[in-house]
């Protein structure tokens, strides 16, 4: 299940991308442009704004769906997606890029140590590289945190 999302719901997209969700986002996309790619890539849009579903639902190439987000709060939209597509079981945490949505790739340890600082080589166990943009990811200290939150989506 493929989803895109408009400016409205930048953190909801950033927080599917963390459970492993594909989510493409755009802060800035006329509303043309958005439907016209979700209809090419096959995506359903995720978005606050009436106007964009209403002209959604309009639309004849657009063969997925349009999902108006109703919470103005990123865990109750986090919430309604998981809820409304029955995603709970997919959920596939920090297995997605989180600049770019690419699926992310192992990273054998000796090849992340000039990739990374030394600090971060010598207390990090697994790295994980995104084959797009090149970012390197690795339980930092932020991880018991994000590992809480994530947690209560996979109830």
């Amino acid at each position: 299940m493929k989803f895109i999302a408009d400016c409205m719901v930048g953190k909801l997209a950033r927080w599917l991308r963390i459970l492993g969700f594909d989510v493409v986002y755009f802060p800035r996309i006329e509303d043309d442009e958005l439907i016209n790619l979700a209809a090419t890539e096959k995506r359903i849009i995720l978005t606050r704004d009436h106007e964009l579903i209403a002209k959604a639902k309009k639309r004849k190439t657009l063969t997925g769906q349009a999902l108006l987000i109703e919470s103005e709060k990123w865990e109750e939209q986090v919430e309604q997606v998981l809820e409304y597509f029955k995603l709970r079981p997919k959920i596939d945490p920090n297995s997605r890029c989180l600049e770019c949505n690419e699926k992310l790739k192992f990273l054998p340890k000796a090849r992340a140590k000039n990739l990374v600082p030394p600090f971060v080589y010598e207390k990090a166990e697994a790295f994980a590289l995104c084959p797009k943009c090149g970012r390197v990811f690795w339980k930092g200290t932020h991880f018991r945190d994000m590992e809480k939150k994530i947690s209560r989506f996979q109830k």
